[in-house]
Formats: C-alpha cells, sequence, structure tokens
C-alpha cells in the first residue's frame, strides 16, 4: 500500500512532465516510419541526419501551414477588432443582427437590470498579467521540450528497444515486436485520420459559410476543424457555435448552417470516419465514451484528444494476450497425441 501511494503521489506531481512525454511519444510513433523510411532509401545516410532531416522538414511544414493561416486570420481579428466597438455599441442600443437578437429574447433588458453584478463578474475573470506570463512561459517550455523528447525517442529509439528486447528470449522479442508495431499502426493511422477529417471539415465549412455571407468565416471555420478533433462532442460544438454564428447574420444563412452541419455529419459519420478508421481503430461507442470520460477527467482536453489511440493500443494488447492464453490452453494435451498435433498446427497456422 505504502508503494502505491508513494508512486501515486509521484505521477501526481510530476503530471505536467508525464503529458509532455506522452506527447512526445505520440509526435514520436507518428514520425518514427517517415526517419526509417530516409534511413533506407538515402545511401550512407546515418540514423542521426534522418531524424534531423524529417523533424525540419516537419517544422517547416508546420510553419508554412500555420502562416498560410495566420494570415487570413490576422487580417480578420483586425476586421473584428476594428468593429468590436460599433458591434457592442449596437447589441447595447438593439441596433443590428445582435441587438435586434437580445431585444427579440429579452437578454438587453436582463443585461442591463443587472448591470453592475455582470461588471463585477467581468472583473473577476481578468487574469493578472504575472500568472499570463507565467502560463505562456510554461507553453512555450513544454512545446520545446516536446520536440527535444519526440527527437530523442525517434533517434535512440531503436538502440534503446534492441537493447530491451535483448534481454528476453527470441519468441517474445518477436511477440513484443508485433505486438509495438500493431500499437503504432493504430497510432499512425488514428492521427493521420483525424486530422483529414478535421482538414475536410473545416475548408467545407469555410466554403459554407463563405457563400452565406457569414463575417469571419475563417475563424469559425478554423474554431470548427479545431473542435472536430475531440472525439464525439467536437463535431457537435463547433457546428453549435458556427450555426448560433450564422443566425446571428441572418436567419436564412442561420438555417443554411443547421442543414449543412446536420447533412455533413451523417456523411462524416456514416462514410468519412469508417473509410479513413476502420482499417487502423476498431473500438465500440460505448469503449470511446468511457476512454473519453476517464481521459478528460486526467487530462482534461488532452485526454480527450488521446483517449481513442490509447484506447486502441490497450484493445491491441488485450488481444495478443488474450490469444497468446487461448494458444496455451490449446497446448495442453499430451505431445505425441492426434489431439496435440491438430491443434498445435491449427495454433501455428493462426500465428
Amino acid at each position: 500500500m505504502l508503494t502505491a501511494y508513494v508512486a501515486l503521489q509521484l505521477v501526481v506531481q510530476t503530471r505536467r512532465v508525464l503529458v509532455w512525454m506522452v506527447i512526445a511519444l505520440f509526435f514520436a510513433i507518428a514520425l518514427y516510419p517517415a526517419v526509417d523510411a530516409v534511413e533506407r532509401r538515402l545511401t550512407r545516410c546515418r540514423r542521426s541526419v534522418a531524424t534531423l532531416l524529417v523533424f525540419t522538414v516537419t517544422v517547416v511544414v508546420i510553419g508554412a501551414l500555420v502562416a498560410l493561416f495566420v494570415t487570413p486570420l490576422a487580417q480578420e481579428g483586425t476586421r473584428l477588432a476594428g468593429r468590436l466597438p460599433t458591434i457592442v455599441e449596437d447589441a447595447r442600443t438593439g441596433r443590428g443582427p445582435i441587438g435586434d437578437l437580445l431585444q427579440r429574447t429579452h437578454a438587453l433588458r436582463y443585461v442591463q437590470q443587472h448591470r453592475d453584478q455582470i461588471r463585477s463578474f467581468a472583473t473577476g475573470l481578468g487574469t493578472p498579467a504575472l500568472a499570463f506570463v507565467r502560463s505562456a512561459a510554461t507553453t512555450v517550455a513544454g512545446a520545446v521540450a516536446i520536440f527535444v523528447l519526440a527527437y530523442l525517442m525517434v533517434l535512440e529509439g531503436p538502440k534503446m528497444i534492441d537493447g530491451t528486447l535483448a534481454l528476453t528470449d527470441e519468441a517474445r522479442a518477436a511477440r513484443i515486436r508485433r505486438v509495438g508495431a500493431a500499437c503504432a499502426r493504430t497510432v499512425n493511422g488514428y492521427l493521420t485520420g483525424n486530422l483529414l477529417i478535421s482538414v475536410v471539415c473545416g475548408v467545407l465549412t469555410y466554403v459554407m459559410l463563405l457563400i452565406a455571407g457569414v463575417p469571419f468565416a475563417g475563424l469559425l471555420a478554423l474554431f470548427v476543424a479545431i473542435a472536430d478533433l475531440i472525439p464525439l462532442v467536437g463535431a457537435t460544438l463547433g457546428a453549435v457555435v458556427a450555426s448560433l454564428a450564422a443566425f446571428i447574420h441572418s436567419i436564412p444563412a442561420g438555417i443554411a448552417a443547421v442543414v449543412f452541419f446536420i447533412v455533413y455529419q451523417q456523411i462524416e459519420n456514416h462514410l468519412l470516419q469508417p473509410v479513413i478508421l476502420s482499417r487502423t481503430v476498431r473500438l465500440n461507442p460505448l469503449t470511446v465514451l468511457v476512454s473519453i470520460l476517464l481521459a478528460v477527467e486526467i487530462a482534461g482536453i488532452l485526454g480527450a484528444l488521446l483517449a481513442i489511440p490509447v484506447a486502441g493500443m490497450i484493445q491491441v494488447v488485450l488481444r495478443d494476450i488474450w490469444a497468446h492464453r487461448d494458444g496455451r490452453k490449446l497446448r495442453l494435451p499430451m505431445r505425441g497425441d492426434k489431439k496435440f498435433d491438430d491443434t498445435a498446427g491449427a495454433v501455428e497456422s493462426t500465428h
């Protein structure tokens, strides 16, 4: 009991570093095949050079994508900041789409009657500058630590794996390699598939909002794409926010947004996800829901993002353990018996 308590306290005290290590591990798993491919294809290419090349390309691609999105988002953010005083004034006086909506729902009267309480609440939400700076510094330190950890995991991973497996017998080492490869395929398939689905969702949302004339379509589409990364509830959350923004613009735009998200979510649930994820992660809805609830409680939004691949890896391990136990049970008959020979042949054919 004392050992378990000490271990639990150690995990609690170092949970931030452990979260960084988990994120770095997923990045390393995602980039590991690319490093192996570069090392094999380029003659006389050492693993350190291949790892550095892959990580450099990854950083450049991420930077290019960020720059591609940041420019229009910065423009829309500037427009929003310039129009914000007018929007607030219109809302306060009951003019414009927002003001008209507040008037119809009697929200403006409530705000005017409880102005002091709202101002007090808003004042309490203010974050001290020192806490904000500390949070920003922690985020930057975490990003650097994750990058370095992932780099070292990919670089030193083969040596560590070979050294650890050398301590076991050949059959067990082969089994561990097989299970590890299956877990890596599960993680890679989920990460790439989920990212692809979110990109499709964001692009289609942007096109729909642009056609409907909803302002700040880029910001809304980016929010929808990021929210869509969260399993189960993310797509609904993004759809609700984008639809509300469309209704504020105009009722026809809001109706069009609701119809679009209903149709798109049916296509995503019944076409995109089965096609993209069926070959990599096979989990029933109950397992997905339980995994997400537990992961959110442990690691928040990050836990929700990583819940499904972690559950998929656990499923792969449990299936292997179950199959291995069944194999041992099948070998119970004595050697030389016909039943033993038939059973052993069947077991060998399954492996």
